[in-house]
């Protein structure tokens, strides 16, 4: 499941890294997950040497030991060169990241290895909408008429997509600490606090470790509002939601994001009808507003969903002696009681709040905002006083810059690389973000208000391009010819600002989109590129070669700028 998206700032683009990348084995991703989650190694457990590095950012040249088969030696003042709080995916991707650099690496954890994404997110909740997907198929009798095939009533075991859903966060769960040990990665159980610079305590005992640097990758817990009194069997977190321990014919989710409309795909396929209680004035207040109402026509009006916008849910109280779960409704503006309602349960997707009590910020000068601790561009932390702590950093959604898996663990790879003497600032308008719903929605960058926001203030125009799965032929081949792709950029340097999916496997085809930004590919460039007929990739080369750039660009793109 995704996390809430935490949209950036509208600061200019950054185009590409600030620094080349060298060549070396590719490590393949899942979910953020590295390859070597999956029993892969790209190095060699046989090299043992030294590393010198300088930063060319700082004046003072740092001295790291390297070892991949006893994952280094610490420098003598210190048990650790790195240690991680929080073996979710950010912290293990980090770890991985800092074994290849030659770093001796520890992570804490007082949970379990894989964090929300592994075992309360990402991970099951992707079981249980692959089941979903197979219903609505399934289900589909045009659908199906229209392709030749006859199929008879489709049914499903609901402990049995349960179990799939547990057996595949366990099977992950259990990959990734296989990979961290194969590698000498040390994982220490306990809740990590900080007892001051360089210094943290392991539990409630008197283990404590020093390392040359800190990473905090704690992560977060769902959000629940006020007056919401959580029971976890009729009043439902997606923590709950995702052990399927019972379909109900009524629920009502409480929050239309990325959370709440995958629940929707899978409580409906199951056959539940859905109430959704939006506290803004439409649904889906994330996404681009023309792909929201196109979602909105293809995933909410056929399906047995109504909804309430502009309402908060003033108070819930679950089912208790033979009465239905009730919600009082008040006026979002006024605060007026609106309605209530009685259903047989309900789901509370109002988003996620940063997991930072207990860390001991206190003994360093750390003030959290609003739960999240704050960072500069380069995931530093910040203290009361405005000063960079020295040797700490704080990944993923402790930090709140961007709430997905996958920005985590690009965050914590981009520290590593600071660390390690290779200054990196990661651009987070790159960074793709997905809902694996029904179709699926996708997109990278901005919005077209905001980037109609942004060109207002920096004096440049604005254009929009945009294809339809209806012009593919893969698509048309799989009878899921519903889909649009939209591509926001500017015509004076072919920069682009946006791109915005939805359609069939929306979330795998962003990634061409979202490495062009990485790498600052103008559209006159990339619509040079080839793709495979017939693909669903074609779409997207549609998609570029019909935007219009102005001839003999001169307009260089944005310097690296971080957001």
């Amino acid at each position: 499941m995704q996390a809430s998206l935490s949209l950036p700032t509208l600061s200019p683009t950054i185009p590409r890294s600030n620094y080349v990348v060298q060549s070396k084995p590719i490590n393949l991703r899942f979910c953020g997950l590295r390859r070597e989650a999956f029993g892969f190694s790209s190095l060699s457990h046989s090299d043992s040497h030294r590393v010198r590095v300088s930063a060319p950012w700082r004046s003072a040249t740092v001295s790291v030991s390297a070892s991949s088969s006893a994952n280094g030696s610490p420098p003598k003042s210190f048990d650790y060169d790195l240690l991680i709080i929080g073996a979710g995916v950010g912290g293990h991707g980090a770890a991985l990241h800092a074994v290849e650099k030659g770093l001796k690496t520890a992570i804490v954890e007082g949970d379990v290895v894989g964090g929300t994404c592994v075992n309360r997110g990402c991970v099951p909740s992707k079981a249980l909408l692959a089941v979903s997907g197979r219903m609505r198929e399934l289900q589909n009798e045009h659908h199906l008429k229209a392709l030749g095939l006859q199929v008879s009533a489709a049914g499903y075991d609901r402990q049995g997509v349960a179990d799939h859903a547990n057996n595949l966060a366990t099977k992950i769960r259990n990959s990734l600490t296989n990979s961290m040990n194969s590698l000498g990665v040390d994982i220490l159980t306990g809740v990590g606090t900080i007892l001051g610079p360089q210094k943290v305590q392991i539990g409630s005992s008197d283990k404590v470790v020093t390392a040359k640097n800190i990473i905090i990758a704690t992560g977060s817990v769902p959000f629940v509002p006020k007056g919401v009194e959580v029971d976890g069997k009729t009043v439902i977190t997606s923590d709950h939601a995702l052990k399927l321990e019972f379909v109900p014919e009524w629920i009502a989710i409480v929050g239309s994001g990325y959370i709440g409309l995958e629940f929707s795909d899978v409580y409906t396929a199951l056959g539940s009808e859905v109430t959704f209680i939006e506290a803004l004035d439409q649904l889906m207040p994330g996404f681009d507003p023309e792909i929201g109402k196109l979602a909105q026509r293809v995933l909410i009006n056929p399906r047995k969903i109504d909804y309430q916008t502009g309402v908060f849910a003033s108070k819930i109280t679950p089912a208790k002696d033979g009465k239905p779960v009730t919600i009082e409704l008040i006026d979002a503006k006024t605060k007026e009681p609106k309605d209530t309602l009685e259903v047989d349960a309900a789901l509370i997707a109002t988003g996620r709040a940063p997991f930072t009590q207990g860390l001991g910020l206190e003994n360093i000068d750390v003030v959290t905002q609003r739960g999240f601790i704050p960072v500069d561009e380069r995931m530093r932390v910040i203290d009361a006083n405005g000063n960079l702590v020295p040797h700490l950093f704080c990944i993923g959604d402790a930090n709140g810059k961007m709430m997905l898996a996958h920005a985590a663990s690009a965050q914590g790879i981009s520290v590593v690389e600071q660390v390690t003497g290779r200054d990196h600032v990661l651009n987070h308008l790159s960074i793709p973000a997905a809902c694996f719903t029904h179709p699926e929605i996708s997109m990278v960058g901005l919005t077209e208000p905001q980037a109609r926001e942004k060109a207002e203030k920096e004096g440049f125009e604005v254009s929009i391009a945009k294809t339809s799965f209806k012009a593919n032929t893969k698509a048309l081949a799989e009878n899921e010819g519903e889909g649009l792709a939209k591509l926001i950029y500017r015509p004076d340097n072919g920069e682009i600002l946006g791109v915005h999916i939805f359609g069939l496997h929306a979330a795998d085809l962003i990634h061409e989109a979202s490495n062009a930004i990485a790498l600052g590919t103008r559209i006159q460039d990339i619509k040079f590129a080839v793709h495979a007929h017939p693909t669903l990739s074609e779409v997207l080369d549609e998609l570029f070669k019909s935007a219009k750039v102005k001839e003999h660009v001169s307009s260089p793109l944005s310097e690296p700028v971080a957001v």
